[in-house]
């Protein structure tokens, strides 16, 4: 499946490659320890900029003020959590 840039694919590939070969010889077996992030992290800056660009980030914004977390927790447009 493409990602929402063409820009950002190769990494979405790359990241799931990376993820599906630790979840199945890794995860499965016990062992939580991350190997995927620096690539999760490259990929979600893609995917980001791509969001940006086409506005979206403006639209999740207005969904989040229509719609708040049930939790209270304040999460900026890229993700991160502020509290």
């Amino acid at each position: 499946m493409a990602s929402i840039s063409p820009e950002c694919t190769e990494l979405k590939r790359q990241y799931d490659e990376c993820f599906n070969k630790w979840y199945s010889t890794k995860f499965l077996q016990g062992d939580v320890t991350p190997e995927c992030d620096d690539i999760f992290r490259l990929y979600r800056g893609c995917v980001w900029k791509a969001i940006k660009e086409k506005n979206v980030d403006q639209l999740i914004n207005d969904a989040r003020k229509e719609r708040p977390f049930k939790d209270d927790e304040e999460v900026d447009v890229e993700g991160s959590s502020s509290s």
